[in-house]
């Protein structure tokens, strides 16, 4: 009966009720997965500092998202006299938008019943990821310009200037990558490692300075400058409360899920394992859904490795992170696309 209705449909109708329902899809396990990797962070940080983690709501604690999401929605939504109102309750959207949006050209694996398993399969994926994440700091910007007060201030100032400093690491550091894939095509990013072996065997000085980078773009320990509580209090949100808070907070563990994933889907071969049928488009319904799982298992791998560093390492200078990303990183970088090109340039004529 379902197939008859189905049938009947226009391809156009077909077309945008499988676009509908990858995009609830995608969007529904990446909040549920943003919700419970702060639940995975308060754990792990927990373990680190040998004490309890929230145990107390649900089993296992395993209900403490929900709780908090809750507690959210029903606290008192402040609006300070001395903030200006309009750019103030603009900011924490535009800190969460750009983080649903890039998850639209990320193959979360090969595909399911033939229809492809990413959202818009863009022969510009990275750029897309690129113009549409940097647009994040604008928000952090704006919150604490509109704040008017000095420590958010101080604190939209510094994210400016870290994305400046590492937006251009971060794009150079994976151009060595598209050099030797070929394409800008995130899937066939994946199709090349499926084939040929994960790119970080290839590209170790690449990802390395792209996950570096990625701690920075995230404002994440060791660059969490922006919020530094210590020095700023809490930085860009430290006039806001209630959803508005809280959208913030899920902004920054958005970023980092987005950030894992272009990590997974550039260097660790996306939905692929090195080994049939994973390192193939799938043929089954089974095997399609596997694809996923492998995926979503990587992207927690590298969601666990934010958390533990941010509980093991010290916050850096913010005269070491200037010096960082533009004395040594941006180097790094030339010096990684030159020796590629010529690695490259000596195959093609051997």
């Amino acid at each position: 009966m379902e197939l008859a209705l189905w049938s009947q449909l226009t391809p156009a109708w077909q077309t945008t009720i499988i676009h509908l329902l990858k995009i609830s899809g995608v969007i529904g396990v990446m909040l549920g997965v943003v919700a419970y990797t702060v639940l995975l962070e308060r754990w792990v940080c927990a373990w680190i500092q040998d004490r309890i983690g929230p145990n107390r709501v649900g089993p296992f604690g395993l209900l403490q998202p929900l709780a908090d999401g809750l507690k959210f929605i029903f606290k008192e939504d402040i609006l300070p006299a001395h903030v200006y109102k309009i750019f103030f309750t603009l900011a924490p959207l535009l800190s969460m938008i750009p983080a649903l949006l890039t998850v639209a050209v990320i193959p979360f694996g090969s595909n399911l019943m033939g229809v492809p398993s990413v959202i818009a399969d863009l022969n510009i994926g990275i750029l897309f990821i690129f113009a549409v994440s940097s647009l994040g700091v604008y928000g952090i910007v704006l919150a604490g310009w509109s704040s008017n007060s000095k420590y958010p201030f101080l604190g939209g100032i510094r994210s400016s200037a870290q994305m400046i400093s590492y937006e251009v690491c971060m794009g150079l550091s994976v151009v060595t990558v598209f050099m030797q894939t070929g394409t800008l095509n995130l899937m066939e990013v994946v199709h090349y490692q499926g084939q040929n072996g994960w790119l970080i065997l290839y590209q170790p000085l690449s990802f390395f300075l792209f996950l570096v980078s990625a701690f920075a773009e995230t404002n994440r320990l060791p660059f969490d400058f922006p919020e530094a509580e210590q020095e700023l209090v809490g930085g860009y949100h430290t006039e806001y409360s209630s959803m508005k808070f809280a959208m913030f907070f899920l902004a920054e563990y958005a970023n980092m899920f987005v950030a894992s994933a272009v990590l997974t889907t550039l260097y660790f071969g996306g939905w692929s394992l090195p080994f049939a049928p994973f390192n193939q488009p799938a043929q089954t319904l089974w095997v399609g859904l596997a694809h996923i799982g492998v995926f979503l298992a990587k992207v927690i791998a590298f969601l666990f490795f934010f958390i533990w560093v941010r509980w093991t390492l010290p916050r850096f200078r913010y005269d070491q992170l200037m010096s960082l990303g533009w004395k040594i990183f941006l180097p790094l970088t030339l010096v990684n696309v030159l020796l590629t090109a010529v690695v490259l340039a000596i195959k093609e004529y051997m």
